[in-house]
């Protein structure tokens, strides 16, 4: 399974494969075009609260990947064809945060792969 992730604001690259974003909201300062996005999956982003609460600091990482986990848990079967992508070829999973290892992108992975092991 091959799943990378890559901050938007790094610009594409013929190794990125399939570049999905994984954001809830677009990113600043970055026309459609220049993101070279094959696909938008909003509903795979944290929930608006979960997202606040962790990046406002009232939560820490653990309980923020934990509770992220089972929202993503309830999205499973619309997530199964980007995890079936995966296998075939590479998928990049692109977010915006400035948190290049902890971050919701990171978490999207770690539950795609989880996905592909079963």
């Amino acid at each position: 399974m091959s799943i990378t992730m890559k901050r938007i604001y790094e610009g594409s690259s013929d190794e990125d494969g399939y570049r999905v974003l994984v954001d809830r909201l677009w990113p600043r300062g970055i026309s459609k075009q220049k993101a070279e996005i094959d696909e938008w999956i909003k509903e795979a982003a944290p929930t608006k609260e979960l997202r606040m609460a962790y990046h406002g600091g009232y939560m820490g990482w653990e309980d923020f990947r934990e509770k992220y986990l089972r929202e993503l848990e309830k999205h499973r079967e619309m997530l199964f064809p980007l995890a079936e992508r995966a296998v075939e070829g590479m998928v990049t999973l692109v977010y915006s945060s400035k948190e290049t290892e902890y971050n919701n992108a990171a978490v999207l992975q770690e539950f795609l792969r989880n996905m592909g092991a079963k």
